[in-house]
């Protein structure tokens, strides 16, 4: 029982990561319908960021703790939104016209020139990182094993959820969150209507980035190492979170992100470590066979 609730708690954890990283794929495929292969190499910027300036902050003795973290989070979001934009004005819009593999090639080529900028600029060993926030609360103990939850984890859900609250109140009551709506709808009769809908998709990006860097945040404060490829992996199984949880679904991708999280976690836990990806790509394919659209996706209808 304690070993299981453990894992849970690490689970959630993981999950609420991916959660955060399948918010920015879902978020441009609804609006562009197009799927954006960089975005995990934005995580993995975000991530990279995050060290290098809690390293400067470190050395330069400015500040620790919490207020460090902030700081961080602040510069991260900030730098990464810059990033998301450029990869839209560079692989996107010049291509919004052209024919739909296209830009889902453009994509492939900058996540590649994105791993190898980081390669080059910050060498391809693992980068380690001292622990920033330490210990955690006992939950309880069953013989030799202790169920511990960190504050680490502790941060990475409670920032995860404010994140995604805040996230919820832009898309549904602002009126920047009445564009991207419009632009997911009907994106030609939203530009008829007045919407600037270059704008809109440029914005779209940098939010997407923007959680996509704080997704990167957590992940090093949890790991503590990072590399060039962790975008890869991470990226991949966030796409599979949103479309396991229903492309084009906010709730759907932080659900799918859970599920991801969860049976990574367990299948690691009581089964072969080595078979982990395997399994979470098992649920998938079984649950786009019976449920095509996710378990929270709606059925697209043809506009004709």
């Amino acid at each position: 029982m304690a070993y299981a609730l453990q894992q849970l708690i690490n689970g959630v954890s993981l999950g609420m990561i991916y959660g955060l990283i399948a918010v920015g794929y879902t978020m441009v495929y609804g609006i562009i319908g197009m799927i954006n292969f960089a975005h995990g190499d934005i995580f993995m910027i975000g991530a990279f960021v995050s060290l290098i300036a809690l390293l400067l902050l470190s050395a330069g003795g400015l500040m620790e703790g919490p207020a460090a973290i902030l700081l961080v989070l602040v510069i991260s979001v900030a730098i990464t939104g810059l990033y998301g934009w450029a990869v839209e004005r560079v692989a996107y819009r010049p291509l919004r016209g052209s024919f739909r593999l296209a830009p889902l090639i453009s994509a492939i080529g900058i996540s590649i020139v994105l791993q190898n900028f980081v390669q080059v600029a910050q060498g391809a060993r693992p980068k380690p990182s001292e622990a920033v926030i330490s210990g955690g609360i006992e939950l309880m103990r069953e013989g030799d094993f202790t169920v511990q939850l960190t504050y680490v984890q502790i941060l990475i859900i409670a920032l995860t959820l404010a994140v995604l609250a805040i996230f919820t109140v832009l898309v549904t009551r602002t009126r920047l969150g009445r564009a991207m709506r419009a632009c997911e709808q009907d994106r030609r009769m939203a530009s008829l209507l007045g919407i600037d809908t270059d704008r809109t998709i440029s914005l779209t990006f940098v939010i997407g980035a923007a959680l996509a860097s704080v997704a990167g945040t957590m992940y090093l404060l949890r790991y503590g190492v990072i590399d060039f490829y962790i975008g890869f992996l991470a990226g991949v199984k966030a796409f599979t979170a949103a479309v396991l949880g229903g492309i084009g679904s906010l709730p759907g991708a932080v659900l799918g992100g859970l599920l991801i999280g969860l049976i990574e976690t367990f299948w690691s836990a009581y089964f072969s470590v080595q078979y982990k990806d395997v399994a979470a790509f098992s649920i998938l394919v079984i649950t786009l066979i019976f449920l095509p659209t996710g378990l929270l996706g709606r059925q697209e209808v043809e506009k004709v």
